[in-house]
């Protein structure tokens, strides 16, 4: 899904960042700016996924080729897969958020489930989207304080888009999903086939 930029630099701008910041962000012990990736962290190949969970394309792609990459490619040890945010408007960073609050190995359980159900929390008429996420990150096993003091904090919130402003400076993100395949972008949703191609020795 294309970046509408002006509603990113508009999130960027509300968190009050700037690139001097982003180092210091980086180096945050806070665990849940920690990286989220499923794999063999040793495999000759590491794919970084860059997206959002209110890109439809992303969702697409979740359901119809994530499947496969997961079994053939992340469960052989081939690939090294890490999820980063890239949150297209507010709702999408809320959910990063509880995402990234949850711990990390619900995390990939948890965002699947976003991406396969967001005309039910993201963009249902006359939803409050934050609700029906908590509803989500209960059954996930997080305490409504957790939920909470999550959604509210804004440190964290400006953490995620520092590390999403990175991300689009150092590759040129500018849609979702976008991929990071061994330090070579590769852009748009796509079928396992086509992914596979980019993996040698797939």
């Amino acid at each position: 899904m294309p970046i509408r930029r002006r509603t990113l630099l508009a999130l960027v701008a509300t968190s009050g960042l700037t690139p001097l910041l982003m180092p210091a962000l980086a180096r945050a012990e806070d665990p849940r700016l920690t990286e989220r990736a499923v794999g063999n962290p040793a495999a000759k190949v590491q794919v970084i996924e860059c997206f959002s969970l209110t890109c439809t394309h992303c969702a697409a792609f979740a359901q119809e080729t994530y499947p496969d990459i997961k079994t053939k490619l992340i469960d052989t040890g081939k690939v090294h897969y890490l999820f980063h945010d890239f949150p297209l408007d507010q709702v999408a960073l809320t959910a990063a958020m509880v995402a990234r609050a949850l711990p990390p190995e619900r995390y990939e359980p948890f965002i699947l489930a976003l991406l396969a159900s967001q005309d039910r929390w993201a963009f249902a008429q006359g939803v409050d989207s934050t609700n029906e996420i908590w509803k989500m990150a209960a059954l996930a096993g997080m305490s409504k304080t957790t939920f909470d003091a999550t959604v509210a904090d804004t440190t964290f919130r400006d953490a995620i888009l520092a590390a999403q402003k990175a991300d689009a400076t150092k590759w040129g993100i500018d849609s979702t999903p976008s991929f990071i395949i061994n330090g070579e972008k590769h852009a748009g949703e796509m079928s396992y086939d086509a992914f596979a191609k980019l993996i040698p020795d797939a």
